[in-house]
């Protein structure tokens, strides 16, 4: 996803307005949020070829979020550009470097760099307030449920994992053998679900979200776009930045993510969970799970 540091205020605006819009404008909303950087080099008639619909959409798209018309919705998206974050000269110099290595050398270099990026980014659109909320929603939870499917079935069960050092009722779904929905069967207003996914978005884990939501289970949803059908409605959202010069998604920033939410929920716990953790290691110990350097 394309980001910047735009103020969050007017992504946040099209968010809150999103059932409000009419399709077409739902359309023009989501290429702004997924591709911010656009909107402040573009003529409302480049922005509307883009994003597939007709320019007058784009304007009145503007005054619904408050604006008198494009020009002063896209002033803000220009000064983000005019004062954005900038690399480091020293990363580009290294960068610049391992691309002259070898035959291989490009194809690491982008890789390398795209993966520090999508780190950049992704925490470049949050701050810990959304975080702390969240973990605070987690840990006051009966019982959270991470749900990731395809590549982000392994990123929801070492999550999981590590928070079952510490935490009890956290269940990684969904279970060999069964489906998201069968696992939430019976969760309620009491519990959290973790979801994850990225475009093109898995049916399963967006329709498991719709279930929950219905049964009154507090959402947490991580997604690569505000516009993700996980995140809109979600009590929590978090965007990761998911770019990649491969054809798979990169999960560098989900993984970073869920490190630091898991810290998060570890730092806003009460005093109990450093008794359970000790317990948790202790046992490991006792049963030889850890290899003991020779006395």
């Amino acid at each position: 996803m394309n980001q910047t540091n735009v103020s969050s205020a007017v992504l946040d605006r099209l968010t809150e307005e999103w059932d409000a819009l009419t399709p077409e404008a739902q359309k023009a909303a989501r290429y702004v949020l997924e591709n911010p950087n656009s909107v402040g080099v573009s003529t409302v008639r480049e922005i509307a070829e883009y994003a597939n619909v007709k320019p007058n959409t784009f304007v009145r798209l503007a005054r619904q979020i408050g604006y008198e018309g494009y020009d002063d919705f896209r002033e803000p998206f220009r000064e983000a550009i005019r004062t954005g974050h900038m690399g480091f000269p020293d990363r580009a110099r290294w960068l610049q470097g391992i691309a002259a290595s070898g035959a291989l050398g490009q194809l690491f270099a982008d890789q390398v760099g795209c993966a520090i990026r999508n780190i950049e980014d992704t925490f470049a659109s949050m701050n810990a307030t959304d975080m702390e909320a969240a973990a605070k929603t987690i840990w006051s939870a009966r019982k959270v449920y991470t749900l990731g499917v395809g590549v982000n079935n392994s990123n929801a069960r070492n999550f999981t994992y590590l928070a079952s050092t510490g935490m009890r009722d956290f269940n990684a779904i969904p279970r060999p053998g069964s489906t998201p929905s069968d696992d939430l069967a019976w969760a309620d207003e009491r519990d959290v679900l973790i979801a994850i996914t990225c475009h093109p978005y898995r049916s399963e884990v967006v329709k498991a979200v719709q279930i929950a939501r219905e049964q009154g289970v507090k959402v947490v949803g991580i997604s690569d776009s505000p516009a993700s059908p996980i995140i809109l409605g979600s009590e929590h959202g978090f965007v990761v930045s998911a770019d990649t010069p491969q054809f798979f998604p990169s999960s560098v920033s989900t993984i970073a993510l869920l490190e630091t939410l898991l810290s998060f929920v570890i730092a806003v716990a009460t005093p109990e969970i450093v008794e359970r953790v000790e317990k948790f290691h202790h046992r490991r110990h006792q049963l030889g799970i850890y290899h003991e350097d020779p006395e």
